[in-house]
């Protein structure tokens, strides 16, 4: 009678596992929007994650049969994943109605910043665009937009942190026949004492000699001599103070500080290149401007 008994039990389990189970796969489903899924399963969490009474058998010594009532908590595998999903419709509001604080633009690598239509001189001009982020060298805040012009000949290229500049390199552009350029924007605080959103200009940082000697480097992989700076110039262009200087061979640099940055345009072209487009490339590195950073 024992043994008859437990095997009752046992039958009696099963079926009530087959049940479920077949209630659980026949139920239908149809494709839906992901939103009204979401609700959905929260629906199905309210409707399978609840306390109801549970039978137990318990067989005792004198073969009687006792059935207790217990209350537990039944829950499904589905239950819980819906319950994850029910959380996360109740937090995707709350982010979706958090405003976004970045200043700084958020698209990274190549953004077109190159004009579509040429000036009256058949150049091209290029500002930096509003929603390019900066690499890691060049910190969070706003950068200001700066601007060249440029021959139809010359187009944008990749820029990667292997490159001389490493991750301060802003933008790299070449052409075939002239020559290739980069601007490098630089925090002043990598090498001068500046306050919190100080606005330095760049005849605070030193003399065009000690700014042209410190960035050779930087700029080309190795120092430079004084003999090798053939020219230097000093122009101000509305608020701005910007240097300039021609070093050999084929050289051009413009540079200017404003804000908490120091703005480098660095054009080089080789012999042939020189020979016959000095004039374009003078105009590329004169024509560079950076608007004054807001503080």
């Amino acid at each position: 009678r024992e043994q008859q008994t437990t095997g009752a039990a046992t039958h009696f389990v099963q079926q009530l596992t087959t049940a479920t189970t077949m209630r659980t796969i026949n139920q239908p489903t149809a494709p839906c929007h992901p939103h009204h899924t979401i609700r959905s399963m929260a629906s199905q969490v309210q409707s399978r994650c609840y306390l109801r009474p549970r039978r137990s058998v318990v067989v005792q010594a004198d073969s009687s049969v006792q059935h207790s009532t217990s209350t537990t908590v039944v829950a499904s595998r589905r239950g819980i994943l819906g319950a994850a999903l029910l959380g996360a419709t109740i937090l995707l509001p709350v982010l979706e109605a958090r405003p976004a604080l970045a200043i700084q633009g958020l698209t990274a690598g190549r953004v077109p910043g190159i004009s579509d239509v040429p000036d009256s001189d058949g150049l091209y001009f290029y500002q930096r665009p509003e929603g390019k982020s900066g690499g890691h060298g060049v910190g969070w805040s706003e950068i200001p937009r700066y601007s060249f012009k440029v021959p139809s000949t010359w187009s944008e290229v990749p820029v990667s942190i292997a490159d001389l500049g490493g991750t301060e390199i802003d933008l790299r552009l070449s052409s075939p026949d002239q020559g290739r350029l980069s601007v490098i924007v630089a925090p002043i605080a990598r090498f001068a004492e500046i306050g919190r959103n100080a606005n330095v200009g760049i005849s605070e940082l030193g003399t065009p000699q000690k700014i042209i000697l410190g960035f050779a480097p930087e700029l080309w992989g190795g120092p430079i001599e004084e003999e090798d700076v053939l020219e230097t110039t000093v122009v101000d262009k509305g608020p701005l103070t910007y240097y300039s200087w021609f070093v050999k061979p084929n050289r051009l640099v413009s540079a200017t500080a404003t804000g908490n940055r120091m703005f480098i345009l660095s054009a080089i072209a080789n012999a042939r290149q020189w020979r016959k487009h000095e004039s374009e490339l003078r105009l590329i590195a004169s024509s560079f401007e950076v608007p004054q950073a807001r503080v």
